[in-house]
């Protein structure tokens, strides 16, 4: 599979699912902005893979970011963080989501294992009732130290006020 047919609409996700589903296969999903792709994020979707049979990111679009983020970010356009995550093989599929989080995305997809950082409390995690609701779980991975997309940029600007 290209990376091109790893992006999908939630619509196209939701029969995906459907299908892979009546074969017995768990449903993983995570999410997040995913600018300026680190180790971290990396990790975690790796770590998320192995829950469970195929794994969806759900990636905030560029107007969900700004609205969560500030209106310096993303850094990266939609686009551009769909292909780069969909370039990646633990990465089944993209779905972009305009929302502030991605509970219709959640509610529309019902996955087996919901996935976040464990910058999360499990009970603040968007989602948590309708997964473990129908029996799945919320699972928490570990962060990486000195990882973050915020601390990336900090580190560029600081070395570019430097160089002046």
């Amino acid at each position: 599979m290209g990376t091109a047919d790893k992006i999908r609409t939630l619509r196209e996700l939701a029969e995906i699912v459907r299908q892979r589903r009546a074969r017995g296969q768990r449903v993983v999903f995570t999410n997040g902005c995913f600018d300026l792709l680190h180790r971290g994020h990396t990790r975690l979707l790796q770590q998320a893979r192995e829950l469970g049979d195929f794994l969806i990111v759900g990636l905030n679009s560029d107007a969900s970011v700004q609205r969560v983020k500030g209106p310096f970010r993303p850094v990266l356009s939609q686009e551009e963080r769909a292909e780069v995550l969909s370039a990646l093989t633990a990465v089944d599929y993209v779905v972009i989501f305009e929302e502030a989080d991605p509970g219709l995305a959640i509610l529309t997809l019902q996955p087996d294992v919901l996935v976040k950082g464990a910058d999360w409390a499990k009970e603040e995690v968007v989602g948590r009732e309708t997964v473990e609701g129908r029996g799945g779980r919320v699972v928490t991975i570990p962060l990486v130290e000195g990882s973050s997309t915020t601390g990336i940029i900090r580190r560029i600007l600081s070395s570019a006020e430097r160089s002046e």
